[in-house]
């Protein structure tokens, strides 16, 4: 057992033997930053201030040499080696949400793209999940193993579970999903998870900025903020290859607050007259200075990287307001 003390909140929590830093953290109803929870995405990244780490297996992009040599460490999968001091925020958000096992029934199934699936879960009769606008699910597999889905709807409007799946050639879940999978089939799933949510506590503008179904989660957060009568200035930007990525199209034009789409390979018979090129440049372009905001990122990891990268070194946008979700393949977590 190793004690951890958490600055600069003053919290402190014990680690047992071969448990990572975060895992022990929410064990203990302490929530730290964290988005996939495999050392792919960076969401845990903090500072060791004192003690020593077992770093555990993560991608080299997600922790470089040089951020290790400055004492930093991806907290889901470092496990003390010494009692510790860190540094990390502490999100009281989330604390007071419980973490559930629930199976849920295939309600709907609504094919929005070629490769897009819309799914909506039933839980049980007289279960609701509790959750933050902008957190995901993982659905248990019976091989043991999971998969992670944001939730598309916001929590006032929790009926049903709306999933967006895009389709993974080769992804044995997403396979299943557009070929096998049918109305009325039983999943499990573990919820609420992640940090990726609205911070309400603050009255900054908001630049959201998704790319394919990383559209989910803000969609969410969007369709939240609006329901509480948030005025806040928010644009949206969503990005997708051909305009058919962009699966929701209407609706986002729907909404009332400024929208941006994206496209960066229109084909001449999409007939596109919009914007053009990478999402993230495409919010550079418009915000040169970004000092004043805060930003929501959602989508593939090279996107959000990019985003967070450009943002903060180009566009003066301080690092604690560029808040993401990373949308990690199976793929993405086997690369080195």
């Amino acid at each position: 057992m190793r004690k951890v003390k958490v600055q600069p909140s003053g919290h402190e929590f014990d680690v047992e033997e071969g448990e990572s830093v975060l895992t022990a953290a929410l064990r203990q109803h302490l929530v730290l930053p964290y988005g996939c929870r495999n050392g792919a995405c960076g969401s845990c990244k903090g500072r060791i201030v004192e003690g020593r780490v077992d770093y555990g297996v993560y991608q080299r992009k997600a922790l470089t040499e040089e951020e290790k040599a400055q004492g930093k460490a991806l907290f889901c999968q470092a496990k003390p080696l010494t009692e510790l001091v860190i540094e990390a925020r502490t999100i009281g958000a989330a604390r007071d949400i419980p973490i559930r096992t629930l199976p849920c029934r295939v309600q709907k199934m609504e094919r929005l793209a070629d490769d897009v699936m819309v799914l909506y879960l039933r839980l049980p009769a007289n279960e609701r999940l509790q959750f933050l606008a902008g957190q995901y699910i993982e659905f248990l597999l019976k091989d043991g193993s999971r998969r992670s889905f944001s939730m598309g709807n916001a929590p006032h409007d929790d009926e049903l579970i709306q999933l967006h799946v895009r389709h993974v050639a080769g992804g044995q879940f997403t396979d299943h999903v557009f070929g096998k999978m049918k109305e009325r089939d039983i999943l499990r799933l573990e919820g609420p998870l992640g940090t990726f949510f609205l911070r309400e506590d603050s009255a900054k503008p908001i630049v959201f900025v998704a790319s394919g179904t990383g559209f989910a989660p803000i969609k969410s957060i969007i369709e939240h903020a609006l329901h509480k009568g948030a005025t806040r200035p928010m644009v949206l930007y969503w990005g997708g290859r051909r305009p058919k990525d962009l699966y929701m199209d209407a609706l986002a034009r729907q909404w009332p607050i400024q929208y941006v789409p994206v496209i960066s390979d229109a084909m001449p018979e999409d007939h596109w007259a919009g914007r053009t090129g990478f999402v993230h440049r495409a919010v550079m372009a418009d915000f040169p200075d970004l000092s004043a905001h805060q930003v929501y990122a959602c989508g593939v990891p090279v996107m959000v990287d990019a985003a967070k990268r450009d943002f903060t070194q180009q566009c003066r946008l301080p690092e604690e307001e560029f808040f993401a979700d990373s949308f990690t393949t199976q793929a993405d977590l086997a690369a080195p």
